[in-house]
């Protein structure tokens, strides 16, 4: 007997155009794995509805016939359905306020609930991701921030050429467009009243892994932290080189006590003995990506106090662009009032008035904070994605929802690892959850 899973039509973000989902590997899970597949239609899927037809699989106005949906992004409440399985990135796990209302009816309705973001190997490293992605694109648009923004302070220069990522054709057309301005800097350099120009980026994992890709088509040379300090007065830089700096946890914060040395395992168990030292940098970055993760317990690296003191002085800071991949609004970037989406990718914040100004002219700090940057690149981005999910899609299909526990349902580890929801209760390494809820 055939199972039916669902791929879900992505209707959070108009400009939303992933799939978990590629018709390439539809079609082996329809020959091979004993699946029925149900498309949802969409006329903005980055893979048209015929290609899935070419693969056997259905095309249908909803989902209620699939027992398990496979989806990107949350779910809006009201397209929820009782008794089923749903795979998608839920954004629970911090107790996100604004997701609790959706947790809240998966439970009610009795439904599984396994979330990407949770699906791990047994020391804790995510198999399915995409993080790469957002490192890719988020650089590409900081990187076109950062022309449209040195030309309102009068400079233009060839970061003008780039376009926001999801003008690309692809991945590939991208990465041409900004090796040739990497050419062009290295031949022709910045005005020197911009150098040393330097690119700070926070993290070290898969988005800093995709930011550092694009970074490596221009003419790049990596300095430790210490040196970005003394770089200006060393007088040791070139106008046609920039220079990036990649922050780990201990240059961002330090203990409380100052007899104690920063140990990283320490620092994840007691946040709360540590603060925040990353503002020594600030005054030496022309830009920061941000591609940390971040949470409420650890310290801020960017402060609204910080701005205060330093955009409002009459000359233009050395600072000119952050580009906040993470995208927690009022979070460790405090300039980051929220996430937008690509269709009005970045604003302006005024730390005095402490409110934003879409676009790239005003008084105040540039922010790009796009909340679904893998969606820039949506083909390549998909194509990722599916072939990691691959391996798993047989399990989740076939796997016993009815069970009587969430050990009995015959999950492999790294899903069993991500099932938040099983026939609408919490399971036990999520029922912290429950203090959320309320």
């Amino acid at each position: 007997m055939s199972v039916r899973i669902g791929i879900r039509h992505e209707d959070k973000y108009k400009a939303e155009r992933r799939t978990p989902l590629i018709p390439r590997h539809v079609e082996g899970f329809i020959k091979n794995d004993g699946l029925e597949v149900l498309v949802e239609h969409s006329s903005k899927r980055v893979f048209a509805d015929e290609q899935y037809l070419n693969t056997g699989a259905s095309i249908v106005s909803n989902l209620s016939d699939a027992e398990v949906i496979f989806g990107v992004k949350e779910i809006p409440i009201e397209k929820l359905e009782s008794g089923k399985a749903y795979v998608f990135f839920s954004h629970v796990i911090k107790g996100q306020p604004y997701n609790m209302p959706m947790l809240r009816r998966l439970m009610e309705l009795g439904c599984t609930l396994i979330d990407y973001e949770r699906i791990t190997d047994g020391l804790g490293k995510r198999l399915i991701f995409f993080g790469r992605f957002a490192g890719l694109a988020g650089a590409i648009n900081t990187l076109w921030t950062l022309g449209l923004r040195l030309r309102y302070y009068g400079y233009e220069t060839p970061f003008l050429q780039l376009k926001q990522a999801r003008h690309y054709r692809d991945l590939e057309e991208a990465r041409d467009a900004i090796s040739k301005v990497g050419f062009q800097l290295a031949t022709e350099g910045l005005p020197e009243e911009l150098c040393p120009f330097t690119i700070g980026i926070t993290g070290y994992g898969n988005v800093s892994g995709g930011v550092q890709e694009i970074l490596s088509l221009l003419p790049i040379q990596e300095i430790a932290p210490k040196d970005l300090l003394t770089l200006k007065e060393s007088g040791c830089y070139r106008n046609n080189l920039l220079y990036r700096v990649v922050f780990r946890e201990e240059h961002i914060s330090e203990p409380n006590d100052q007899a104690q040395t920063f140990e990283l395992e320490d620092y994840y168990r007691n946040p709360q003995n540590y603060h925040g030292i990353f503002e020594q940098y600030l005054p030496h970055l022309s830009v920061l990506i941000n591609g940390m993760y971040w949470d409420a317990r650890y310290p801020k690296i960017f402060t609204r106090d910080y701005m205060l003191k330093n955009h409002f002085n009459g000359a233009r800071p050395k600072l000119i662009v952050v580009g906040d991949i993470t995208c927690d609004p009022n979070g460790s970037v405090e300039a980051t009032l929220q996430g937008t989406e690509p269709d009005e990718p970045i604003y302006v914040y005024n730390p005095e008035k402490h409110e934003i100004t879409f676009g790239y002219e005003g008084e105040g700090l540039q922010v790009m904070a796009v909340d679904i940057l893998p969606s820039e690149l949506p083909r390549d981005s998909s194509i990722a994605f599916s072939t990691m999910l691959r391996p798993f899609v047989r399990a989740i299909a076939h796997a016993n929802y009815n069970a009587e526990n969430p050990d009995e349902a015959g999950l492999p580890a790294p899903i069993r690892r991500a099932l938040i929801l099983f026939r609408g209760q919490l399971t036990p390494e999520y029922s912290y959850l429950t203090q959320y809820l309320k």
